[in-house]
């Protein structure tokens, strides 16, 4: 029976238990002109259609649209997105607000009005690039700490742990030569942070660097700048397909790489299985502007369903022999829900539905649930594409790339 709508909105979620946290990055920049660096879905329109999302192209900013997502997640085991958080450049050093944020929608509008929001946890990778507003001893603890106390950590959802919000941050590498004036500067910034989190109700609070260097003074470095873990936003490497002899080899480079992160500590790094890695589609675009420095980048790796289940199982494996302490044990990160362009992605789509998906369910979860795997088609429900041109979606984003050149 098809087409037929049996229900007013998104069904309600029938979750998976996990035995961990199940953190998947989600890149929230699939609001029509919200990407800014790049064109969004328009980088998959000419030829890469089978990229294409199950829900098709959408508009992010509508809480249905984080409905489902949650809905799709939290039935396969993913119980956490970690969004990235942008604050746009102009405003380092000045109070926040939502509009000083680069792709804040995705929490702002989208997830902060889902329904089903109660079901999926939620934190901030705080994204501190070059093109992006980064901090300082006095900023942190006067812009940043403010807006994110009262906007993430105190509702319900935020991901804490021992009652500590846990912040991510991408790129420490500017933080140490651009932002605070040394490791003791910046430990100590962090280390009011936490006293800040106590005066607000919490225990302290957690941070996590994105650092897969396996260099031992870069990691003694983050340990000494203050962050209580590191982790990955993918499996830290990025040689190209033909130094792979087949996707088993892919599956013990991933595991190889994250056991010799623990021979340096087993405590103090989790994992990120990452399923595929192929930004083509974002990069190729923009070779006048980029050069050719992204080239090593294209087609970087590639994992079938099968084999990623594989990579999930031996992971699992690993960290569940690691000391009971250790962060390992307590989260695996997922690469990645929604990098459409950027090549990397578990959320369905039309090449590869929800077999990403039933991976991680049948290998990190007690399978204790009944999923849906019906289409919006077959529910009865519409698209969610309200912004994005049609039809002649791919000749005007064509125009619009060349516009861009």
């Amino acid at each position: 029976m098809y087409n037929i709508k049996f229900e007013s909105y998104v069904p309600e979620p029938d979750p998976a238990t996990p035995d961990r946290i199940v953190a998947a990055h989600y890149y929230a920049a699939w609001k029509y002109g919200a990407a800014e660096v790049h064109e969004g879905f328009c980088d998959l329109a000419k030829d890469f259609p089978d990229r294409t999302p199950l829900m098709g192209y959408y508009d992010e900013e509508l809480p249905e649209v984080a409905d489902w997502e949650i809905k799709w997640a939290v039935e396969h085991g993913i119980n956490c997105f970690i969004y990235c958080w942008y604050r746009k450049a102009y405003n380092m050093g000045k109070p926040i607000s939502v509009g000083d944020l680069r792709c804040g929608h995705g929490l702002h509008e989208a997830l902060f009005n889902a329904k089903h929001q109660k079901y999926m946890k939620f934190a901030i990778m705080f994204e501190a690039s070059e093109r992006w507003g980064g901090t300082d001893e006095v900023d942190m603890l006067q812009n940043l700490m403010p807006f994110w106390t009262e906007n993430y950590f105190k509702r319900g959802n935020y991901l804490l742990i021992d009652n500590k919000p846990v912040v991510f941050v991408y790129n420490q590498q500017r933080l140490a030569n651009e932002c605070f004036k040394s490791a003791e500067s910046q430990r100590a910034t962090f280390d009011a942070c936490r006293e800040y989190a106590r005066k607000e109700g919490f225990d302290g609070m957690i941070f996590a660097v994105m650092d897969t260097s396996l260099d031992v003074e870069k990691y003694r470095d983050a340990l000494a700048r203050g962050y209580d873990f590191r982790f990955g936003y993918n499996s830290g490497y990025k040689a190209p397909c033909d130094f792979y002899e087949d996707e088993d080899d892919i599956v013990r480079s991933q595991c190889a790489i994250f056991k010799k992160h623990l021979e340096i500590d087993p405590e103090r790094f989790i994992p990120t299985p990452s399923c595929f890695c192929d930004p083509t589609p974002r990069f190729s675009q923009r070779w006048n502007d980029l050069g050719y420095a992204f080239r090593e980048w294209m087609n970087i790796w590639y994992l079938s369903p099968d084999n990623f289940r594989k990579l999930l199982r031996e992971m699992k494996r690993i960290t569940d022999a690691l000391p009971e302490n250790a962060w390992g044990r307590r989260i695996m990160m997922i690469d990645n829900w929604n990098e459409w362009d950027e090549g990397h992605f578990v959320a369905p789509s039309h090449k590869f539905g929800f077999k990403y998906l039933q991976a991680i369910r049948e290998e990190l979860t007690a399978r204790d649930n009944l999923p849906d795997y019906r289409t919006l088609a077959d529910q009865g429900f519409d698209g969610y594409n309200r912004s994005w041109p049609t039809p002649d979606f791919k000749e005007l984003c064509e125009q619009r790339l060349k516009e861009k050149k």
